[in-house]
């Protein structure tokens, strides 16, 4: 596992930068997010997001046996499919006919981005020679929709 060890270095570290980016338009944009039902519970989607690469790097870097490691994997993959599930139904359930559409794709985004973990869990308890792919797929595709949050949380909101 040490083979990819600047891959998780470099993950953590840009899953941080994105966080405190997060954090910065939260700040900058508070009063324009909460006056939006749905804003508040998609800034804290996009910063679990990037908790779960930050999360799964550090513990990539620890070098755990394979096997703890699968197991590791697939607790935080499920949980953090469930967590964004409910959140993005939540969002769905509060957002105005017009955008409904927007919210099933950024609901598929994140089912998209969270799937990966769980299957690379599996990978490793099956000892697949893959499970890099897809932990590489969920941190891109985690990655995506933390950046396409930002953009909402600094810029759309503006408009």
């Amino acid at each position: 596992m040490t083979t990819y060890n600047d891959f998780f270095v470099a993950s953590a570290g840009a899953a941080a930068a994105l966080t405190g980016l997060i954090f910065v338009g939260i700040s900058i944009n508070l009063k324009e997010i909460i006056k939006h039902k749905s804003l508040p519970t998609r800034a804290s989607l996009a910063l679990i997001l990037l908790m779960a690469i930050l999360i799964n790097s550090m513990i990539s870097l620890v070098n755990l046996p394979t096997q703890l490691w699968g197991i590791v994997l697939l607790i935080i993959g499920f949980g953090l499919w469930l967590i964004l599930l409910i959140k993005d139904i939540g969002i769905y359930k509060k957002t105005a006919k017009l955008y409904k559409k927007i919210a099933l794709l950024t609901l598929a985004v994140d089912q998209l981005a969270s799937i990966p973990y769980l299957v690379a869990g599996l990978c490793l308890l099956n000892y697949c020679e893959y499970w890099i792919y897809l932990i590489v797929a969920g941190f891109v595709l985690s990655f995506v929709k933390a950046v396409w949050d930002a953009w909402v949380l600094l810029i759309e909101i503006m408009r």
